[in-house]
């Protein structure tokens, strides 16, 4: 049963990077240029957001180092259009098909001992108090952001 729940979550991440990945293939580069609305953020930097909110779990989950650490201060420290010179849209889908591959070998791997433990922020008394603390939950939470921004940058007219 406990394996069952987590293929469930699994599957649901996979789709949620797929449905992203499909996305970011609808138009032409310059359309993800755009606001998705007025003053909100453009589909280029929700990407962006995304693989440096994914790639931290390499380190969380203790299976590697960051593959685009430079995201963060990007897109995840400063808000949209605060920096000037950010990777164009072809080379943050070349990042986004191979962070989401590195992590699906990774998450291959994994016991469901692995998926219930606990992830690298949380201390071994805190998760002792609070065993929902694992990676399983984290990526199910990982599932709900993706699935949020997804809802964004369906906002965006072209």
């Amino acid at each position: 049963m406990t394996e069952q729940i987590i293929q469930q979550v699994i599957t649901a991440w996979t789709a949620q990077n797929k449905n992203v990945a499909d996305f970011f293939t609808k138009y032409s580069d310059d359309a993800y240029l755009k606001e998705v609305a007025p003053g909100r953020n453009r589909p280029i930097y929700l990407l962006g957001h995304l693989i440096a909110s994914n790639d931290s779990m390499l380190p969380l989950f203790g299976i590697g180092e960051k593959l685009f650490p430079q995201y963060e201060a990007i897109f995840a420290t400063s808000p949209d259009k605060t920096v000037a010179d950010i990777p164009s849209v072809a080379t943050l889908k070349q990042d986004w098909e191979k962070l989401n591959t590195t992590l699906s070998n990774h998450f291959s791997k994994m016991t469901a001992a692995d998926w219930l433990s606990k992830h690298t922020a949380v201390s071994a008394e805190d998760f002792a108090k609070e065993p929902h603390r694992n990676k399983l939950n984290v990526l199910l939470g990982r599932v709900i952001h993706e699935s949020y921004h997804r809802g964004q940058i369906n906002l965006l007219l072209v």
